[in-house]
Formats: structure tokens, C-alpha cells, sequence
């Protein structure tokens, strides 16, 4: 009897140990899954450990520089031993710079397709941002809503005062952005379907072009909805269409871009890290949206470099 009590003794001590054993590995899968660390990284969390380090210098649209430079700031921050420029100067700038190996990240609000003398096929994209342009007026313009037909009629110089839109007597000036500017091909693309501008104000700076705007009666000029932050300058509805995220997101309103950050080649090292951290979620859903752009993946709709648009399947 008491040779049976010790068997089962044995036997039940040996389920328990098999059990345990069980148990144990399921643990391990488990720290498996938590520990995936490469995934992490790539969604930037590698900026959190304030190890990286080195110098990266940024160039190109200034639509996209707000951005660019509040994510530096909050990386450097992060990371007191990388140091980040980030300068403007157009689009074509950017694309130039970072094909010739001047600059580490070439940003840009048109696809390098788009630009002659790039080597589009040697330079890697990274979608950061999406951001919506626009017509923005002089507030006392007199005028709210313009048609598609009118813009362009505006823009090509067949109407030259705001009256003949119904709006106050008062001469249009226009404010341009130079040829190589992603904003103006952008906008000459999707919002004037391709007709160039006339003669006008030119500048280099979105922040220039606002100002102007903003103190010049009768003026109008284009910019990103990143700019819209305060009463200075009018956005005009086109087509009764306000220029508002949601109606990029949906494809409702036409005049929208990409913002690319390209690299020469895959990036490495400090760009690689400084990037995954720019589509980080931080970054994605708060630094994005408080600046006034899109995140990648609100879109319902996307373009290739044709210009060509269809729903995010």
C-alpha cells in the first residue's frame, strides 16, 4: 500500500514539473513577442535613449521646415549629442543638395520625379508628412470663395481686381514662389491645372510670402495650411471647398503634397535613427498635427509622382 502511495506520489510530482515546464515556455514566448526591440527601434524609440549622436544637416522646402525643425528640436533634446540643421530653400534645393552629397536629407514637397537633372532612381523616399496648400488672401480682399476657373483667371493675370470677383476695388497683387519651389509646382499643378503664373512678387520664403501678403492690400499668394496659424492672411475656399485636413484626407480638396525627406541611398547611422523617429508615433500623432500637417497614414487617398490619385486600398 504503501509502495502504491509513493508511485502516485512520483507520478503527480512528475505532471507538476511537466507543467511548470509548460508554463515556462509560454513565458518565453511571451518575453519573446514584449522584446522586439527591432521593431521598437523602428518606430524611433532608439531616439529615446539619448545615445545617438553625430551631426546631420537638412535642406530644402520650406513648407516642410516647420516640421523638420520642431522634430529636430525634440530629438536633440533627446539626444544631446547629435546636433541637426535644418535649412530651407526650395525643393529643388533640397533634391540637388542631397543627390551631390551637400546635405544628408533633401527635403522636398514634389516627388524627385518631378524635377529635371535629379537622379530620382538613386535617392529613397521617406513620406514624413502630408501637407494641404492653398490661395491665401489679404483678409480685406472681399472675397471668401473662388472658383477653379477664377483662380486661374487670377493667377494668369485675366482678372486684376477683386471687384470684377464681386469683391472690394482694390488691384490684385500677386505673390509667387520661385520656379524651383515645391509649393508653386504643387499648387500651378493642382490648383491653376497647369497654367503659369503671371508676373508678380516673387520669394523664397513661405514665411516672406505670408507677410507680404499680410500687409499688402489686395494680394494673394499660395501657401501651406502649416501657415494658417493665425487671422493675417485669408485661406479662400475653392470650389466651396475649404481648405481644411479632412478634406485632404478624403481627396475633396485637390491641393495637397507629400512631404519627402530623401536620402542618397539607404540611410545609416544617425539619418536612419533621426528618421524612424520623425514616423514615430510621437511624432506621427502629436508634433504632426500640432503644426499643421497630415499624418501619412490619416490619407484615404494617395498619388504617385503622375499625379495620378486613387483610394488607399
Amino acid at each position: 500500500m504503501k509502495l502504491k502511495k509513493l508511485l502516485l506520489f512520483m507520478m503527480l510530482s512528475a505532471l507538476l514539473v511537466i507543467a511548470v515546464a509548460c508554463g515556462s515556455g509560454d513565458d518565453s514566448n511571451d518575453t519573446g513577442t514584449d522584446s522586439t526591440g527591432g521593431s521598437d527601434s523602428e518606430n524611433g524609440e532608439e531616439a529615446t535613449s539619448g545615445e545617438a549622436e553625430g551631426q546631420l544637416v537638412l535642406s530644402g522646402s520650406s513648407a516642410i521646415q516647420p516640421l523638420m525643425a520642431a522634430g529636430a528640436e525634440e530629438f536633440m533634446g533627446l539626444n544631446a549629442g547629435a546636433d541637426i540643421q535644418v535649412q530651407a530653400g526650395g525643393s529643388g534645393q533640397g533634391l540637388s543638395q542631397v543627390a551631390d552629397g551637400s546635405v544628408d536629407i533633401g527635403n522636398s514637397d514634389v516627388f524627385a520625379e518631378e524635377k529635371e537633372e535629379i537622379p530620382a532612381d538613386e535617392l529613397v523616399d521617406h513620406r514624413v508628412a502630408v501637407v494641404g496648400m492653398g490661395p491665401a488672401a489679404h483678409p480685406g480682399v472681399g472675397v471668401e470663395d473662388v472658383t477653379s476657373e477664377q483662380l486661374i483667371d487670377i493667377f494668369t493675370g485675366e482678372v486684376t481686381n477683386w471687384s470684377e470677383l464681386g469683391g472690394e476695388d482694390v488691384d490684385i497683387t500677386l505673390v509667387n514662389r520661385p520656379d524651383s519651389s515645391g509649393t508653386r509646382a504643387t499648387f500651378v499643378n493642382y490648383a491653376l491645372d497647369g497654367a503659369e503664373p503671371a508676373e508678380g512678387i516673387t520669394e523664397d520664403s513661405s514665411n516672406t510670402v505670408k507677410q507680404i501678403i499680410s500687409e499688402t492690400e489686395g494680394a494673394i499668394g499660395y501657401l501651406a495650411f502649416s501657415y494658417y496659424n493665425d487671422d493675417t492672411v485669408l485661406p479662400l475656399k475653392l470650389d466651396g471647398v475649404e481648405q481644411t485636413d479632412e478634406n485632404v484626407t478624403t481627396g475633396e480638396y485637390p491641393v495637397w503634397a507629400y512631404m519627402h525627406s530623401y536620402t542618397n541611398g539607404e540611410p545609416e547611422g544617425l539619418a536612419k535613427t533621426f528618421l524612424d523617429y520623425m514616423m514615430s508615433e510621437d511624432v506621427q500623432q502629436v508634433i504632426v498635427p500640432e503644426l499643421g500637417y497630415i499624418p501619412s497614414t490619416d490619407m484615404q487617398v494617395e498619388r504617385d509622382a503622375e499625379g495620378n490619385q486613387t483610394d488607399v486600398q
